[in-house]
């Protein structure tokens, strides 16, 4: 899946010679936790969020700057702080240059940026210009929608065992499994000797994620050591 399968496309935005105030309340009322930044040509000078409101001196959480580190390394970063933790326009505390994708940026890249970079959410941009913002939210409505809309029923029980079994075969983390599956109505038990318990525990996932499956009965028991390289399917 890629970004526009899931963005927010009705993006609520501010100027950068917005009041801070004006930003939070816009916030609070809609119920969001970030305002891209747009400029007087339409394009974006920065990302305002939760985080850019942490530190500040109306409620006494401002940053505590060392003497000495700013005696050695110059007062540069202890101004930034003051005018982050004391500004009353957007433009003074607002993330500048953020990370941005476009609409066809992969899901699982949008993945990677957040955990990297530790954020919550990417403005889309097309041409330079926002036309949409994707966040973890997103991505929860997504997985949830496919989850909703995805088969939960299956007469076909054959089917669902030969998937079940060709999905265990497919994984090198199955190795030495001895698994036995038997499929009614689209429940599905699991029979025989696993590894371990993280061994164990990823079968019936595995199990689960398999279309057409009502239910999943873990019967599998741990045994003390593998029995050769590959899984063992009983048929």
């Amino acid at each position: 899946m890629k970004v526009s399968d899931v963005m927010t496309k009705r993006v609520i935005s501010i100027s950068p010679e917005t009041s801070v105030f004006v930003a939070i309340r816009l916030m609070l009322k809609h119920h969001i936790s970030g305002l891209p930044v747009i400029d007087n040509h339409g394009k974006l000078a920065g990302i305002l969020t939760e985080g850019d409101l942490l530190r500040r001196a109306e409620i006494e959480t401002e940053r505590r700057r060392s003497v000495w580190l700013d005696a050695l390394f110059g007062p540069s970063d202890g101004a930034a702080d003051y005018v982050h933790s004391h500004g009353l326009a957007v433009n003074e505390v607002m993330t500048r240059d953020p990370i941005t994708v476009t609409e066809n940026t992969r899901l699982d890249e949008v993945v990677r940026l957040m955990e990297n970079r530790n954020v919550k959410r990417l403005p889309v941009l097309r041409n330079g210009k926002v036309i949409g913002i994707v966040s973890r939210a997103n991505l929860m409505r997504a997985l949830l929608s496919i989850h909703r809309t995805a088969p939960q029923s299956s007469d076909n029980d054959a089917a669902i065992r030969e998937h079940v079994l060709a999905e265990v075969r497919r994984h090198d983390w199955s190795s030495g499994a001895a698994v036995d599956v038997v499929v009614h109505r689209g429940m599905v038990d699991l029979w025989g000797n696993v590894g371990d318990l993280a061994q164990r525990e990823a079968l019936k996932v595995l199990a689960e994620n398999v279309p057409g499956v009502v239910k999943v009965e873990d019967h599998l028991t741990v045994r003390g050591q593998f029995m050769g390289d590959r899984p063992i399917i009983i048929a």
